[in-house]
């Protein structure tokens, strides 16, 4: 049995962007229409910048797929950079470079450390990589672990719940909405969305940026999925890690998260009942499904905060990396906003490490086996209570 893995490559401007996830069992139905449509809403929002407007994302299968089917073996997809015909020179694979260097580091991003850490001699070389173009490919596969987890009755949905210091009210929100709401910031709260939009106009009309909070929710779990008996087998510890894993992500909360810091045990853990069947129930889910690196077959909540994208029209102070000057920061095109897209990259990262712990727990050969074991541990949990 493999571990289900991934990996991406690309560069924002280059020919293309391709990922490989091996460790799918064999057998899964594959809906590419699926995967383009996360795809597409990882490109709206408001707030977005102009290269959404040139990019239209769409996924194909180069290998581990066969008339629909996964055959078990890697799966390679691939999206094309349409802007690539404007950058044919600049990032040419081979040749002599062409085009400015780019030498204004911005605070913020990836420029300075990697410059340095790679001995380059322009920052291009890392800004290119270290883009959140990259999550095109993240997006990619998580929309297809996403069907993986669909025929195990699980669910992975997001939405957006704070942009720039304009949040929800979390006791109006109808929590069966998320996921179906033609928002395009991903709100299920329309009075503070209408808020959240003026916000943002404002920042860019004054060359700022904007961060925020959004939510995953993963519905459907099974109990028992991660293990409390090593670290690195912690299921919430690999949730965590997975988000802030992406571009500009600075913390993640599950359940109630810090506000645990302020109540007292009382108002924290969640109470265990028993039903007219005599099996456990409970009234809350402060613990938002994880308990001891498992799930405890509640919905998993989980809450990501994204800080403002580092490339600002009204530039910050800087230094130039190859004159060693103060100057001001390059400015790469980019977004306002981009919160409600990482909402959707937050759910893709969380349905890949749902997938793998799924096939950890139950197989990863054939979907036949995995089903017929994922049945038979479900009536085993059921009887025993």
């Amino acid at each position: 049995m493999g571990e289900l893995r991934f990996m991406t490559a690309g560069e924002s401007h280059g020919p293309c962007l391709t990922a490989i996830l091996e460790g799918l069992p064999a057998g899964l139905s594959i809906d590419m229409e699926a995967v383009n449509a996360d795809l597409a809403r990882r490109q709206q929002g408001y707030g977005r910048g102009g290269r959404m407007a040139i990019e239209k994302d769409k996924a194909e299968i180069l290998s581990g797929v066969r008339f629909g089917e996964t055959l078990g073996g890697p799966i390679t997809l691939r999206v094309a950079n349409k802007d690539w015909e404007n950058w044919t020179d600049r990032m040419a694979v081979m040749g002599s470079p062409a085009g400015p260097k780019v030498t204004a580091a911005r605070p913020g991003h990836a420029d300075l450390t990697g410059y340095k850490k790679y001995a380059r001699q322009d920052v291009r070389d890392i800004l290119e990589r270290s883009s959140a173009r990259e999550t095109t490919m993240r997006v990619a596969v998580g929309a297809v672990c996403k069907q993986f987890l669909k025929a195990f009755g699980m669910k992975v949905v997001s939405h957006v719940t704070n942009i720039g210091g304009i949040a929800v009210d979390e006791e109006k929100i109808d929590r069966e909405r998320i996921g179906k709401t033609e928002s395009n910031l991903n709100c299920c709260d329309a009075e503070a969305e209408e808020k959240m939009k003026s916000r943002i106009r404002e920042a860019k009309e004054s060359g700022d940026t904007l961060g925020g909070i959004f939510e995953v929710v993963v519905r459907g779990v099974p109990l028992g999925l991660g293990s409390h008996i090593q670290w690195d087998r912690r299921l919430d510890a690999r949730l965590a890690g997975a988000l802030m894993s992406i571009q500009a992500i600075k913390g993640v909360e599950i359940g109630a998260g810090f506000a645990c810091a302020d109540l007292p045990g009382s108002q924290v853990h969640d109470e265990m009942y028993l039903d007219d069947q005599g099996r456990v129930y409970r009234k809350t889910n402060r613990a938002g499904g994880l308990e001891g690196g498992m799930s405890n077959g509640e919905d998993i909540v989980l809450k990501a905060v994204m800080k403002p994208i580092p490339t600002l029209m009204q530039p910050l102070h800087s230094v130039d990396v190859e004159s060693r000057t103060e100057v001001l920061a390059c400015k790469e095109r980019s977004d306002t906003c981009a919160v409600s897209a990482a909402s959707v990259v937050g759910e893709a990262m969380t349905s890949f490490v749902m997938a793998q712990a799924l096939c950890e727990k139950f197989g990863s050969d054939a979907m036949v086996d995995v089903l017929a074991a994922f049945e038979a541990y479900g009536k085993r949990v059921r009887d025993d209570w």
